[in-house]
C-alpha cells in the first residue's frame, strides 16, 4: 500500500475534520458539554448492524463432542464464540448457540448416545488461565442444537465436565467446578434422572473444591469416576491442588462414593488436577492423570483397586492445571491419549508416547472418541474444532480450523484507505485485515488496488500493536513475557526488537522481576507527536527514536501490595507467566490534545496524571474505584485536557459489576457512569467518539453499548453480534471496530448518521448528512428515517448547480420469504437498484456514478458498462422526498489523495464520458423509437389493403436496417458479441 506523507495525512486529517464538524455541528471546538440530546428511537440504533469481518482462524476450545452414529457431525465449544457445529465432517462449522443462550464460554459437551438429538452444554472455563470467563451454567438442546434451554447451574463459573448415562437420556452427570475465586456451595459431583429438571448433589468434598472430570464404564454404567479439584483463580494469582483433590468412585449410579486416591501404587501427598478416563474395552482399565510431585499416568487393571505409574513424562504433566486431559479407545484398552501442549497416543497402555496433533493447532484439552469407529476422532485445541479420520495413520490428517473464533485482546487501525483492524490473537500471532473485508471472503484492497491479504503486524499473541501515524506500515507490536518489543517496516520485511528493558522471565514472582510487563502491556503512540510512543511496566517509558533509546518518565505508579506479587501456581506445580505478573501499568491513555498530559490505570487499582509530561505524577484514584480493580482501559478526551473516562473490572475477585468512570477535572473527581448497563455485565472498555462530545462506546463481557448523554445512560448497541466479549473498540473516521474475544473483529460501517441521532427532534421524515465519501475508495451512503412507509419515494443527487444529476425511485419492501430487490440498504458496498422505503431508518449507498445509459429489453453488450460517468469532487446535494415531503441534506466528494491525477484530467474525463454516455442514449433512443415505429406499423397494416401492407413492409424493412446498423440485433445471449460485430451503440 501507498504511504501518506506527513503533510498529505494532516491535509486529509484536517479536510475529514471539517467535513464531520459541518455535518453534525458536533460542537467539537467548544469546552461546554453539548445540550442533553432527544430521547433516541430504538428503532434507529436497531438498524445498524455489526459487521464480522473474521479472520477466519479459530480460537480456543476446551470442549467438543462427535455424536454416535452420525459420523459427519461434531460440535466444539469456543471459550468465547458460544458452540459450533459441523454435518459435513469438519468441511464447515457454524454457530448453533447465537441469540440462544446468554454466555459464550463453553466449558463442556456432550451428546447422549442413545438420542443423538439430545445435547448439553455447560458454560465457564475449568483449565483455569488469566483470560478465562465464567459462564451461567447447563443448557439442553432435544433437537440437535437448534434450541437451548438452561437447566442449572447459574451459580457455577464454570461446567468442567458433562457426562449422560449411555442408555437412558435422563441420566445425566455434571462435573461442577463453582468459583473461581472463592468458596461456594455449587460444586462437585450433580445427577439428575429426568433430563435436568431437578439435580442432586451426590459427590461433595468441601467449599474450596470442585469436580474437574468423571468417566462413565459404558459396559456397566453404574460404574463412574470422578476427579476432584481444589483450585482456584484470583486477579494476582492462581492455584492447582490442596486437601481436597482427589479421586472417586461409584458402583451405584453416582449415588454414593469412595475415595481411591489413596489405593495402592497411588501417589502420596499433596495432589491437584487429575485426569480419568476407561474404556469399553475392558472394564477394568482405569487411566489416570495425576498432578504431583511424583506424578504422571497411573494405569489399573483391578478397576481401581490398586494402580501402577506407567509414564512420569513431563510432556503430559507440565502446566497440569491447564492441560491434565487422558482418553481411552473404546476397542483397545492399550490406546490411550494424553494431552497438553501436544496431543500424545499410545498403543502399550501409556508406556510409550507417540505425537499425532502435528496437522493441527497445539495445546489440546478435550477428545472424543467415536465408539463406532476409534480411527475416527474430534480434538478440541487452542485452534479450535478438528476432526481425523485417520487417527491410528502416524501423521493424521485433520480438518481445517478456518472459523472466526480468535480470541483478540485488543484491535488498533491503521491508516491505510481502506483501514486496516489489527490486534494480538490469544495463542496465535498478531494479525491485520482489511476493514472490508467480510467473514467470508477476502479483504478488498479499495478503489481498485489489489486485494490484501491477512498479514502479521509483528510481536506476538498476547500485547497490544501501535502503528504508526504516518507510515501505516510500520508497526511496534508487544510479545510473551513482556520482553520483547518488535518494530516491523512491512515494506522492507525489517523486524527488529526495540523492547525498553529487554530481561527475559519465566518462573519468578512478581515481588523478584525488576520491570514488571504484563502480558498484554500498553504500546501507545502519542495522538499529538506523531513519533513519540509509550510503553508501561510498573513505570511509564518513552522513545522519540522508534524505540532504538528508551526514557523511564515515572517511577512505580502501581499500588505494588506484597501479597498480590508473590508465587503461584500452588503447593505443586508453580505457574509464573506474564499474565501473573501483577501491579503493573495495565493501561496507558496520552492526551488527545495535549502531548504533555498521559493517564495511567493499574492492574491494581491505582489511577495516575501527568500534566507535564511525566516529570510529576497525581493519583488520582476514584473514591469509588474497586479495592484492587484492574483498570482494563482509559481513554483521554478529544475535546479537553482534563477530560478522560475509564473501564475497570473485578470479574477473577469475585465482582462482575460493571464499573465505567469519567472526570472533567484532571482526576480531582470521578463520576461512576454505568445507567443502563445490568449488574453483571463487567466492563472491558470505554471510548470516548472523536467527533460528537457526549456519544460513548462500551465494551463489556455481553456485547456493545452507546451512550449519548456522556455516560448518564447507556443502550445496547449489539445487533449484529451474538453474546460476546468485546474486549477492545476504537473509532476510525466513519466506522467502528471492535476485538471480540471469542468472534474474531466486527466492524460498525457509516456512523455518520449514528452521530446525530438525538441532535433534534425526529421528523415524520429525516435525512441524515451523509459523510464525506473518496471516489475511488468509498460511497456515501444516505441514512433516512420514515415514520410510516410512503407510498412514493424519490431520492435525486444534485450538483453544486443545483441540476440533478441521478434519480432513484423507491422500492418498496419484499414479501415475505422473498429475497430483497436491492442489495445496498444495509449500508454496504453495493449499490441497489431502488431506494428502500420501509418504516424506520433506511440505508441507500450511491455509487457515484450520474445518470447511467437508457437501456431497451433483450440489449446484450460485450464489455460495455452501462453506468453513468463517475462525478467529481465537489459538494453535492441529497434530496429525498416522500408522499410530497422533502428533505435536503449535502455532502462532499473527495478526490482521491493516493491518486496522481490532476482536477483538469478530472474534469476531461468527466467531459469525455459525459459525451460517450449522450451520444450511447441517442443510439439506444433511435433503437427504441425505430421498435416503437415497427409495432406501429405493424398494427396499422394488419387489415390494410395489400398496397399499404407492401409500403409499411417497405418502411419497416428500411427501419430495420438502420437498427442493425445501431445495435447488433442478432445478439440474443451473453457471448452472442463474441461471433456477431459490433455496432454504433
Amino acid at each position: 500500500m501507498a504511504v501518506l506523507s506527513t503533510k498529505l495525512h494532516s491535509l486529509l486529517a484536517f479536510t475529514l475534520l471539517c467535513a464531520v464538524l459541518a455535518a453534525g455541528d458536533f460542537d467539537a471546538l467548544t469546552a461546554s458539554v453539548a445540550a442533553q440530546p432527544q430521547a433516541i428511537d430504538p428503532a434507529l440504533l436497531n438498524a445498524y448492524k455489526w459487521r464480522s469481518i473474521g479472520p477466519n482462524r479459530g480460537g480456543r476450545s476446551i470442549a467438543v463432542a462427535g455424536v454416535k452414529g452420525r459420523p459427519r457431525e461434531a460440535y466444539f465449544g469456543a471459550v468465547g464464540g458460544g458452540l459450533w457445529k459441523t454435518t459435513d465432517a469438519g468441511n464447515n462449522w457454524a454457530p448453533v448457540t447465537d441469540g440462544l443462550i446468554t454466555s459464550s464460554s463453553v466449558g463442556a459437551v456432550a451428546v447422549s448416545d442413545s438420542n443423538p438429538d439430545i445435547v448439553y452444554i455447560g458454560m465457564g472455563e475449568s483449565c483455569i488461565r488469566g483470560n478465562i470467563m465464567p459462564g451461567d451454567g447447563v443448557y439442553k438442546s432435544t433437537d440437535a442444537g437448534k434450541t437451548w434451554n438452561n437447566v442449572g447451574f447459574r451459580n457455577s463459573d464454570a461446567i468442567s465436565k458433562i457426562r449422560i448415562h449411555p442408555t437412558n437420556p435422563d441420566i445425566v452427570y455434571v462435573a461442577s467446578f463453582g468459583l473461581y475465586y472463592g468458596p461456594s456451595e455449587e460444586r462437585g459431583v450433580f445427577k439428575t434422572i429426568d433430563g435436568g429438571k431437578t439435580w442432586k448433589r451426590t459427590l461433595f468434598k468441601d467449599a474450596k473444591t470442585g469436580a474437574v472430570d468423571i468417566a462413565i464404564d459404558t459396559k456397566n454404567p453404574n460404574v463412574l469416576f470422578a476427579a476432584m479439584w481444589e483450585a482456584y483463580r484470583i486477579e494476582y494469582q492462581m492455584s492447582s491442588g490442596g486437601p481436597g483433590s482427589g479421586l472417586y468412585k461409584s458402583t451405584d449410579g453416582g449415588e454414593t462414593w469412595t475415595e481411591v486416591t489413596r489405593n495402592p501404587g497411588m501417589p502420596q501427598g499433596m495432589v491437584g488436577r487429575i485426569g480419568v478416563a476407561l474404556t469399553a474395552a475392558d472394564s477394568n482399565r482405569v487411566y489416570a492423570l495425576v498432578e504431583n510431585e511424583k506424578g504422571g499416568l497411573f494405569v489399573s487393571d483391578d478397576a481401581g483397586a490398586s494402580w501402577k505409574l506407567m509414564n512420569d513424562n513431563r510432556n503430559v504433566r507440565q502446566r497440569a492445571f491447564y492441560y491434565t486431559h487422558v482418553f481411552a479407545d473404546p476397542g483397545n484398552k492399550d490406546v490411550v491419549y494424553m494431552e497438553n501442549t501436544s496431543l500424545f497416543r499410545s498403543t502399550d497402555g501409556g508406556k510409550t508416547l507417540a505425537q499425532v496433533g502435528q496437522n493441527t493447532h497445539g495445546d489440546h484439552h478435550d477428545l472424543w472418541v467415536d465408539p463406532d469407529d476409534p480411527n475416527h476422532v474430534v480434538n478440541g485445541n487452542d485452534g479450535g474444532g478438528a476432526i481425523s479420520f485417520d487417527i491410528n495413520a502416524r501423521v493424521p490428517n485433520w480438518s481445517d480450523q478456518d472459523f472466526p473464533t480468535a480470541q483478540w485482546y485488543h484491535v488498533i487501525t491503521t491508516a491505510h484507505l481502506p483501514f486496516h483492524v489489527c490486534g494480538s490473537q490469544q495463542d496465535n500471532s498478531t494479525l491485520c485485515v482489511p476493514s472490508n473485508t467480510t467473514a467470508a471472503g477476502g479483504g478488498g484492497g479499495g478503489g481498485g488496488n489489489p486485494p490484501v491479504a491477512p498479514y502479521q503486524a509483528g510481536g506476538g499473541e498476547p500485547g497490544y500493536i501501535a502503528p504508526h501515524a504516518n507510515d501505516p506500515d510500520l508497526f511496534f507490536a508487544g510479545s510473551n513475557n513482556g520482553t520483547f518489543m518488535t518494530r516491523l517496516n512491512r515494506r522492507t520485511g525489517e523486524v527488529k526488537e526495540v523492547g525498553a528493558y529487554p530481561r527475559f522471565f519465566s518462573g519468578e514472582p512478581s515481588k523478584d522481576v525488576k520491570e514488571r510487563w504484563q502480558w498484554t502491556y500498553p504500546i501507545i503512540f502519542s495522538y499529538v507527536e506523531p513519533n513519540v510512543l509509550y510503553t508501561s511496566s510498573q513505570r511509564v517509558w518513552k522513545t522519540t527514536n522508534g524505540g532504538d533509546t528508551w526514557e523511564a518518565i515515572s517511577g512505580d505508579l502501581t499500588r505494588h501490595d506484597p501479597k498480590t506479587m508473590q508465587d503461584s501456581g500452588g503447593p505443586i506445580t508453580h505457574d509464573m507467566n506474564s499474565p501473573e505478573i501483577y501491579a503493573t501499568i495495565f493501561a496507558l491513555a496520552p492526551g488527545k490534545k495535549n502531548v504533555n498530559v498521559i493517564w495511567t490505570g493499574s492492574d491494581d487499582g491505582i489511577v495516575q496524571v501527568t500534566r507535564d509530561g511525566g516529570k510529576s505524577w497525581t493519583n488520582v484514584t476514584p473514591a469509588e474505584m474497586p479495592d484492587l480493580g484492574r483498570v482494563s482501559q482509559l481513554d483521554g478526551s478529544s475535546f479537553d485536557d482534563g477530560s478522560a473516562y475509564m473501564a475497570v473490572k473485578k470479574m477473577l475477585l469475585g465482582d462482575r459489576s460493571p464499573y465505567i468512570f469519567k472526570t472533567k477535572d484532571y482526576g480531582k473527581t470521578w463520576t461512576k457512569i454505568v445507567n443502563g448497563i445490568p449488574a453483571n455485565d463487567y466492563v472491558h472498555t470505554v471510548r470516548e467518539d472523536p467527533a460528537r462530545r457526549g456519544l460513548l462506546y462500551a465494551g463489556t463481557q455481553h456485547g456493545a453499548y452507546i451512550s449519548y448523554n456522556d455516560g448518564d445512560q447507556w443502550l445496547k448497541f449489539n445487533n449484529g453480534l451474538p453474546d460476546v466479549p468485546v474486549s477492545d473498540l476504537i473509532v476510525e473516521d466513519n466506522a467502528i471496530a471492535i476485538a471480540t474475544h471469542g468472534r474474531s473483529f466486527y466492524v460498525m460501517d457509516d456512523i455518520a448518521a449514528l452521530r446525530q441521532f438525538g441532535q433534534a427532534p425526529l421528523t415524520d421524515v429525516a435525512v441524515f448528512k451523509p459523510a464525506s465519501a473518496t471516489r475511488g475508495l468509498d460511497r456515501p451512503i444516505v441514512s433516512y428515517y420514515l415514520k410510516t412507509q410512503p407510498k412514493a419515494l424519490t431520492i435525486d443527487f444534485l450538483d453544486a448547480r443545483g441540476q440533478v444529476i441521478r434519480s432513484v425511485t423507491g422500492q418498496p419492501p419484499a414479501k415475505p420469504g422473498a429475497e430483497p430487490a436491492n442489495g445496498g440498504g444495509g449500508g454496504g458496498f453495493g449499490a441497489p437498484q431502488g431506494a428502500p422505503m420501509t418504516a424506520g431508518l433506511n440505508r441507500y449507498t450511491w455509487d457515484l456514478n450520474s445518470t447511467g445509459v437508457v437501456t431497451f429489453p433483450g440489449m446484450i453488450l460485450w464489455g460495455a458498462t452501462q453506468n453513468g460517468p463517475t462525478v467529481l469532487p465537489g459538494t453535492y446535494q441529497v434530496r429525498l422526498t416522500a408522499d410530497g415531503v422533502t428533505q435536503t441534506q449535502s455532502f462532499q466528494v473527495l478526490k482521491h489523495p493516493l491518486r496522481p491525477i490532476s482536477d483538469g484530467d478530472l474534469q476531461y474525463q468527466w467531459t469525455l464520458a459525459s459525451r460517450i454516455r449522450d451520444k450511447v442514449n441517442e443510439a439506444n433512443l433511435a433503437v427504441i423509437k425505430i421498435r416503437r415505429i415497427k409495432t406501429d406499423i405493424a398494427e396499422r397494416i394488419k387489415d390494410a389493403p395489400a398496397e399499404v401492407r407492401a409500403a409499411g413492409e417497405q418502411l419497416t424493412n428500411a427501419l430495420a436496417a438502420v437498427e442493425e446498423e445501431v445495435y447488433q440485433v442478432k445478439n440474443q445471449s451473453g457471448q452472442d458479441p463474441l461471433n456477431f460485430p459490433i455496432k454504433t451503440n
